[in-house]
């Protein structure tokens, strides 16, 4: 499964059921447009809208884009395409079924997949699993390892050459996120400047190219079972491209808390990664280099390109909020936490490292 917890659809989040009977009916994937559908939306993610179909003792999952979305991604035939094209070389993913952008269905573009099965493991389901350190250890090499795997892939045997443009992939990137931070601005954030400025300054060559996820972290990923060995299922894939794996990993990093980061962040961007046993962010960047084979210089760039990366996220979604887009009280403070990630990046691009910052 996505995650153990699903809540009611509110009013602003709602589908047409009369017109999504009739498209699954369409596409083979119920009998009788009659059947009760019972709709759930996944509370996990603040990004594009994932939602549990219940029909004819059927699960599938439906994603959309969010209400309000400022920025340029949310590309569901995007999405499709890559989980579509990537079974062939690469099944840790989720099987799709159809996509279309008929926005007379549900309003959006969307597309349906199966409802993996398995463990995701978030702050709350880590803490009450009450996982040793061994088996955070496990975890995080499990990780890592299916990481390494993925940037591994062979993306023109896939059929997705076409998926970006690996070359000038940092540069694009860095120019990318600083208009739609600028585009999502709300408030003046002091550190925002320097970052911005540091990061367009410092950029170093790109190191290779790969199929990269720009999204890898605990939560977008699930275990087959606890003995934490193996991850069957890869979630999230909106943001997937061609482009310099460090610049993938940096963002991984990015989320990567440790019990020494600054006890705001962990209250507010919570993540497993902080329990005793997991790798530290060094660690992890020395490790993926023994096992990708690839030399990581020029470290604090990727890690502070994914501190910035993520400020830009979070303030998106807070200007979706501040725009009345939503009225997801989660979204209320996201500017705060726009602002401590700025405030980490420069302090990371002042210390020169990626750990101990405070």
């Amino acid at each position: 499964m996505l995650d153990d917890t699903t809540v009611a659809v509110s009013k602003e989040e709602s589908l047409p059921l009369g017109s999504l009977k009739q498209y699954l009916h369409d596409c083979e994937l119920i009998n009788d447009i009659k059947s009760t559908l019972e709709i759930r939306r996944f509370s996990g993610g603040f990004s594009n809208l994932t939602y549990l179909l219940l029909i004819e003792n059927k699960e599938y999952v439906l994603r959309r884009p969010p209400f309000g979305a400022v920025k340029r991604g949310h590309d569901m035939s995007r999405e499709f395409k890559v989980l579509s094209n990537l079974y062939t070389e690469f099944t840790k993913i989720p099987k799709v079924y159809s996509f279309t952008d008929d926005i007379s269905v549900i309003g959006a573009p969307f597309y349906i997949m199966e409802k993996a099965n398995g463990i995701i493991l978030d702050y709350q389901e880590a803490k009450r699993r009450e996982i040793s350190p061994n088996g955070f250890k496990t975890i995080s090499n499990t990780w890592l390892d299916t990481y390494v795997d993925l940037h591994n892939v062979d993306y023109k045997k896939a059929e997705l050459a076409d998926l970006g443009k690996p070359e000038g992939y940092v540069e694009r990137q860095v120019t990318n996120w600083t208009k739609q931070y600028l585009k999502a601005q709300t408030d003046e954030i002091l550190e925002s400047e320097f970052v911005m400025k540091w990061l367009q300054n410092n950029q170093p060559k790109e190191s290779s190219s790969s199929l990269i996820h720009n999204d890898f972290k605990y939560d977008n990923v699930m275990f087959k079972d606890d003995s934490w060995t193996e991850i069957n299922t890869i979630l999230d894939w909106e943001m997937c491209t061609l482009g310099d794996p460090l610049m993938d990993l940096g963002t991984s990093l990015s989320y990567w808390l440790t019990d020494s980061d600054m006890d705001m962040l962990k209250k507010g961007l919570p993540s497993p990664t902080v329990f005793e046993g997991n790798l530290s962010r060094l660690e992890i960047v020395e490790q993926y280099s023994k096992k990708s084979g690839r030399p990581i210089h020029n470290l604090v760039f990727y890690y502070v390109y994914g501190l910035f990366k993520l400020s830009v996220i979070a303030q998106q979604i807070y200007y979706r909020y501040h725009k009345g887009y939503t009225t997801d009280k989660r979204f209320a403070y996201f500017n705060k936490h726009t602002q401590l990630l700025f405030v980490i990046a420069k302090q990371a691009i002042q210390k020169n490292r990626i750990d101990q910052l405070f």
